[in-house]
């Protein structure tokens, strides 16, 4: 997903308390994850350690990957969650879950209104700067933006993730498409990549 400042500090605060009492899990890179005894949009997910790919179930759509700590279904005991979401884990991960209903018992009980609100609008400041990169915008300034958010991940992390297979799962372009203007990029020097991983970009055009 676009990278934007995360609450780290809110999250802190939600976490200590939520983590108190969630039920843990760890994931190995690769693995979906479940919950035994609700629905996953029904819970409230708190990734701790590693980084997780959302996608919509029944759906090829990606809607990103994000990289921990993050938090899944806070709000969903007060705004009902009508998608069914997938969570993959990319890398190992760690972390806990609970039902959304207790994490909004638990939220007027320590009187963390403030921290769920910075979280969510976070959140949504997430959503609103993919729709801007994604809806009614050509198909190059869609790798453009994939492209250079990839950049903002860490370099580890970014030599893991296939850029043709990322751009192609998040914006639905065609992989020839995808394919094209990638080697035009690499061509005039723009980008360099290695074994199909992003390395480095030295500029991108406005414009294809």
């Amino acid at each position: 997903m676009p990278h934007l400042s995360k609450p780290l500090s809110e999250f802190f605060t939600l976490d200590k308390k939520l983590s108190q009492q969630g039920t843990r899990f760890s994931l190995l890179a690769g693995e979906t994850f479940h919950i035994p005894y609700c629905a996953l949009n029904n819970a409230t997910i708190i990734f701790q350690q590693g980084s997780v790919t959302l996608y919509r179930k029944n759906s090829p759509i990606m809607y990103g990957i994000v990289q921990s700590p993050v938090i899944f279904g806070l709000a969903a005991a007060v705004n009902k969650i009508n998608n069914e979401y997938v969570l993959i884990a990319e890398t190992d991960c760690m972390g806990y879950f609970l039902p959304a209903r207790e994490t909004l018992v638990y939220i007027e009980r320590y009187q963390l209104w403030r921290e769920a609100f910075y979280w969510m609008t976070w959140q949504t400041r997430i959503l609103e700067q993919r729709d801007n990169q994604l809806i009614g915008t050509n198909h190059y300034h869609q790798i453009r933006a994939t492209l250079l958010m990839m950049m903002s991940w860490d370099s580890d992390f970014r030599m893991r993730i296939g850029v043709l297979n990322y751009i192609q799962q998040r914006t639905n372009i065609s992989r020839s498409v995808i394919a094209e203007i990638l080697s035009a990029l690499r061509k005039g020097d723009y980008i360099k990549m290695e074994k199909g991983k992003l390395v480095g970009i030295t500029r991108l055009p406005n414009d294809y």
